[in-house]
């Protein structure tokens, strides 16, 4: 058995560290001693949140033997909505995010909104339409809307949300 194992994040914050007589875990991290004694090093991650996406890496006695990256899953939605009514999409990271859409009729229409903190930026057709505080509302649907929206993070190059909306119809 190792003499010694932590385990850190990207930031270099270590989150949990074993030895022979015990385990230590900042909060929301947990290290199973008597796991430990018997070679299992998992560590078990509570409340796990788009903040505790990261690269994890593990050491033994000073020397890494793995790294490891978290990412959630994202968010699979199906709405209804009528002409003239508002989508509401969740936006649950604080990274710079982009707003894609691919039609039903057109296969991508690309990037259609970008935000970065509070400043969001969109193509012409949507700049008046998209608003933003904790979610992005599109406003005034049209059934030309309806496709397939995704919200990316555009740090990490991870989906945060899909969003099938069908203006006026059926799903």
């Amino acid at each position: 058995l190792f003499s010694s194992f932590s385990i850190q994040s990207s930031k270099g914050d270590i989150l949990a560290q074993c030895n022979q007589t015990s385990c230590q875990s900042k909060e929301g991290f947990h290290m199973s001693h008597d796991q430990y004694l018997k070679g299992d090093l998992s560590l078990t991650i509570t409340g796990v949140d788009y903040t505790k996406r990261a690269w994890y890496t593990c050491k033994c006695d000073g020397a890494e033997i793995c790294d490891v990256s978290i990412q959630i899953e994202s968010v699979n939605v199906h709405k209804l909505v009528h002409p003239g009514e508002s989508l509401s999409m969740d936006v649950t990271v604080s990274e710079p995010v982009e707003l894609n859409r691919a039609g039903d009729t057109k296969p991508n229409l690309g990037r259609l909104c970008e935000i970065r903190g509070r400043e969001i930026q969109c193509v012409p057709e949507y700049e008046k339409r998209v608003s933003f505080s904790s979610s992005l509302q599109l406003k005034d649907l049209k059934e030309s809307d309806s496709g397939v929206y995704t919200i990316q993070d555009t740090w990490n190059h991870e989906v945060i949300g899909i969003y099938t909306v069908v203006v006026g119809g059926k799903i």
